[in-house]
């Protein structure tokens, strides 16, 4: 049975359609052109219990794995939505769940599943080293019963709709550590308590109406309490979170995709131009044709991803294929649903130009195309390391 053919996920998919239902097109144009946040379709989610899919029983939650949580965020976008200003709950609660104290997890985990908190935010990425991961600069300190933390962090998203962050630190100085993977810690940040008393944050006005920020640690002062897992093993849960984040993107572009080409299929079939469907023509559906075959691979590699971590297997290769593939399918599918619209494709009430700019930005993040491929060269071809 393949997943399209679950009880279980399709179960889940006419569970958000119908949730989704309640928030047309309408609804996303007009937060697009107010650059405002969903807060109502946030709400709603989190209170049908889809942000709190994976949060195991005991906790509040639903205890489904990385497949039926892809699936849900797969239908937001699908449905025209979104899913960037939700997806972000799922896969920093990877860190937590899989890295943290008995303590951490019950106190945090059932608060996440009700709704009562959000974790919506990541802070990794700096200015200055980019998705050199192992150079960040921002440090954490420890004195007594509290760490002091100094640095910068950019592209940090949904701050302003977060209560708390995860957050990567160097704990030991990079010249002091055998392996520059070393030596980083994660802690989890109230922001409560820290905008104001040493976290400053600045937004960054950005062509997607995507809430994201800069920023500023100076001497704040976290408990010591607020460590996850071990002190200089932040790296390497970092990574497993990123695994699952990659693909949960790969399922956000694979619903784009196909909104894509669902919205172009119909446009070719009802406009008429000298005399017939422009979709009788091949120029306009070898483009659309040509899309759905790409995405149509493309998920492919996101349910092995998604087999592959729900199993505890290493998904680092599979997830960043997975992502690479799927936001490759969903760009040359917005391309061919604004060539098939031509000039009705950049009016804002046809949503293709929005959804055109928003699937645009997986080109670049959580990781570019660029790092992907070299990871793939470097660690499944056995090629010399490119940088």
């Amino acid at each position: 049975m393949t997943p399209e053919q679950s009880e279980e996920l399709n179960f889940i998919r006419e569970g958000v359609r119908g949730l989704c239902a309640e928030f047309p097109a309408e609804y996303w144009r007009k937060i697009d052109e107010e650059k405002s946040f969903p807060e109502a379709f946030v709400g709603a989610m989190t209170e049908a219990g889809w942000l709190s899919a994976m949060i195991p029983e005991e906790y509040g939650g639903s205890g489904l794995g990385l497949a039926e949580a892809s699936v849900i965020l797969e239908e937001v976008n699908r449905c025209g939505g979104n899913s960037g200003t939700i997806h972000g709950q799922m896969y920093n609660m990877f860190t937590l769940l899989r890295n943290g104290s008995d303590a951490q997890k019950s106190y945090y985990l059932p608060k996440l599943a009700s709704g009562e908190l959000r974790l919506q935010s990541m802070g990794v990425t700096e200015p200055t080293t980019g998705t050199d991961t192992t150079k960040i600069k921002t440090t954490a300190v420890r004195q007594g019963d509290k760490y002091v933390i100094n640095g910068q962090k950019v592209w940090i998203s949904r701050i302003q709709h977060s209560d708390l962050m995860i957050l990567l630190a160097r704990t030991t100085p990079l010249a002091e550590v055998k392996k520059k993977s070393e030596g980083m810690s994660i802690f989890l940040v109230d922001l409560r308590e820290a905008i104001g008393n040493g976290l400053t944050v600045q937004p960054i006005a950005n062509m997607v109406n995507h809430e994201t920020n800069e920023l500023f640690f100076d001497n704040l002062e976290i408990p010591a309490s607020s460590l996850i897992g071990e002190e200089g093993k932040g790296f390497r849960y970092i990574l497993d979170g990123l695994n699952a984040e990659r693909t949960l993107i790969a399922a956000e572009c694979i619903g784009d995709g196909r909104w894509f080409i669902d919205k172009a299929s119909a446009y070719a079939r009802d406009r008429v131009v000298f005399g017939r469907p422009i979709g009788q023509n091949q120029g306009v559906q070898f483009p659309i044709a040509k899309a759905h075959i790409e995405v149509e691979a493309a998920d492919l590699m996101r349910w092995r991803a998604c087999e592959q971590y729900d199993r505890g297997e290493n998904a680092g290769a599979s997830a960043n294929m997975a992502k690479y593939l799927a936001a490759e399918a969903s760009w040359a599918a917005a391309n061919a649903c604004l060539q098939t619209h031509g000039g009705f494709g950049f009016a804002n009430e046809y949503d293709v130009e929005r959804k055109f700019r928003e699937t645009r930005l997986y080109q670049v993040a959580p990781i570019s195309t660029n790092l992907i491929m070299s990871y793939v060269a470097e660690h499944l071809l056995e090629l010399p390391r490119s940088f």
